[in-house]
């Protein structure tokens, strides 16, 4: 098995966002906007191609890791660049083989050799915690609603990066998608059934969780 990790060339585009349908496709919600997304993210100005790149098993894209700039908005009016990554997208085909992993640790020490601070994220603590990231509460970071969830996950790329830093985590505008401008864009591809599945519910009970 031959593994390669590359940059996105615009060939790969169609193929990435099916692969990234077909691995959020009624995952967290019925259908998903996840492939809508990364076809607004190389567009918008907040990309960071430099981080953005497809994961190959002999020659053929099984997934891909994008990421965008966000920041911290100190509680004292200061600003502080983080970057963010999502969606990470794995073929369902090619799940739970470490595929995933090896994107995500590839790129945080890119990230940390190109000198940026901080990774914040959204996901399931779970998912992460072993790479060392820890819920924002333990770097006084909260969401816009200054609530502390556990899915808002921080990683500092070197010791002391968060010393001193009170605030908020403001994500990319890239990520507030219309309802219509998905459906519009869904619409493009070969027709699949939404449908409820259990990791829904999960997903509903996991995002509002508050860190106590």
């Amino acid at each position: 098995m031959k593994i390669n990790i590359r940059y996105e060339s615009e060939k790969d585009f169609r193929k990435v966002e099916e692969i990234t349908r077909e691995a959020f496709y009624n995952l967290y919600v019925p259908g998903c906007e996840e492939h809508f997304l990364i076809h607004k993210i190389r567009e918008h100005e907040d990309y960071i191609k430099e981080l953005s790149y497809v994961i190959e098993v002999d020659g053929e894209i099984i997934g891909s890791i994008f990421y965008t700039r966000s920041k911290i908005i100190g509680n004292n009016g200061v600003e502080m660049e983080t970057i963010t990554f999502g969606p990470v997208s794995i073929h369902p085909k090619y799940h739970r083989k470490g595929f995933g992993k090896k994107l995500i640790t590839y790129y945080i020490e890119k990230a940390k050799k190109l000198g940026y601070k901080a990774i914040i994220t959204l996901g399931y603590p779970y998912h992460y915690e072993y790479l060392g990231f820890l819920g924002g509460k333990k770097y006084n970071i909260s969401m816009e609603d200054r609530k502390f969830y556990k899915g808002l996950l921080v990683l500092p790329l070197f010791e002391n990066a968060l010393n001193g830093i009170s605030g908020y985590v403001k994500f990319s505008e890239v990520y507030n998608c219309k309802e219509e401008e998905v459906i519009e864009f869904d619409n493009t591809f070969p027709l699949k059934e939404k449908c409820f599945k259990e990791s829904q519910k999960e997903f509903q009970i996991a995002s509002s969780m508050i860190d106590e």
